[in-house]
């Protein structure tokens, strides 16, 4: 987190410590730089203040989008579609909803990870409630045909279009106002802001039945109390992320070539996702997350050796990164067992820069060339 947004954040934790619900003079202080924060969020992300919802973060975003989507129907008869390379927050939450009665359809996506829009159209009927695409796949990095889908599911008024971004968000271009899009999800520690913050837009006039009952804040769609500091800190790191946006994907994507270049160079790792041969590359995939295989080596092996040499990647995402099972997205995406239970995930940040990413091709050859004589033993 930058230290500027860290500063923000500590001076408003210590001095605007009041309840933005409060009538007293401190609580009225605390909502006017709440309301800032909104306009803020609004203004980066091509919206209207009134359609930023602050959350949590990702999960809580999500949530409320699929979950206030479908429960804010009386019908009984109700129909979800989602990918099946969601982050866990979507698709968890569309298999809950199933276990509950919901009729749940399942995308498929091709090699590289991506939907054909003209699935979307064939899945759509008039039970359908909410069709759920992410944007840029947290594992892959592969980029999903939104404005597309987006085109298919306005000629349904009865249906809605959610869109997880949380990884898109100052990494690839987004028009909220063009892209057919209702609800969108963002979090704030996905681009420089705190943990534990987050934001969904919802398209004016959809309203939606909330995940929490209670003081009925954020205009009775998200209870609870308002965590000033958290939302300006977020509001301050969406600025700055979105005043560097285009010089980052150029020194981003520059950072992906070389690395995918690097890894061509080792023939025991396998890149999943998009390649940097597509022609479409920067249409496809997002800059900055690359997704990698040693078939017959368990991920664990690679990610400490690797962190015992000062870097650190992960398994899957994040939140599932503990756990041993194959990746979902990958089995998805074709790609079989033994890729799917043996990838890596390299994500770049602000911080990294083309120095590193010599350094960690030279840390994968080597770690490789160490773990060779295992293969056999670990798979």
């Amino acid at each position: 987190m930058p230290a500027v947004v860290v500063d923000t954040m500590s001076d408003l934790m210590r001095l605007h410590y009041a309840n933005a619900a409060s009538m007293h003079r401190s609580g009225s202080e605390a909502m006017r730089l709440a309301e800032k924060a909104r306009s803020s969020v609004a203004e980066r992300m091509g919206c209207s203040p009134g359609e930023v919802v602050f959350t949590s973060g990702g999960t809580e975003s999500n949530n409320l989008a699929i979950k206030g989507t479908l429960d804010n129907i009386a019908r009984a008869s109700k129909h979800l579609v989602v990918s099946a390379v969601e982050h866990a927050s979507v698709y968890e939450c569309a298999r809950q909803l199933e276990s509950r009665g919901v009729e749940l359809t399942i995308l498929p996506v091709d090699g590289e990870g991506r939907v054909d829009p003209a699935d979307v159209e064939r899945a759509i009927k008039k039970e359908t409630a909410l069709v759920s695409v992410m944007h840029v796949n947290n594992e892959t990095g592969t980029v999903q045909p939104i404005r597309e889908i987006g085109a298919i599911v306005q000629k349904y008024p009865h249906v809605k279009f959610h869109v997880d971004g949380v990884q898109a968000i100052g990494k690839v271009p987004f028009d909220w106002r063009s892209s057919g899009v209702d609800l969108y999800a963002g979090s704030a520690h996905k681009f420089g802001g705190p943990k534990g913050a987050g934001f969904l837009l919802v398209k004016e006039g959809i309203e939606l039945a909330p995940l929490l009952s209670g003081g009925n804040q954020e205009e009775g769609r998200r209870s609870g109390t308002l965590n000033v500091p958290a939302v300006v800190a977020m509001s301050q790191a969406l600025r700055l992320t979105m005043e560097n946006r285009d010089a980052r994907r150029v020194r981003m994507y520059a950072m992906r070539r070389r690395l995918l270049e690097l890894i061509a160079d080792i023939p025991e790792l396998r890149t999943n996702g998009i390649s940097s041969g597509d022609a479409n590359v920067e249409r496809d995939a997002a800059p900055h997350v690359v997704n990698v295989s040693y078939p017959g080596m368990r991920p664990e092996v690679m990610i400490h050796m690797l962190e015992q040499n000062g870097i650190l990647v992960s398994t899957q995402s994040a939140c599932s990164s503990k756990s041993l099972k194959p990746s979902r997205v990958l089995l998805a995406m074709g790609l079989g067992a033994d890729r799917a239970s043996a990838s890596i995930r390299i994500s770049f940040g602000d911080e990294h820069t083309m120095e590193d990413v010599e350094t960690l091709g030279d840390k994968l050859k080597t770690v490789v060339k160490q773990l060779k004589p295992l293969e056999r033993i670990q798979g």
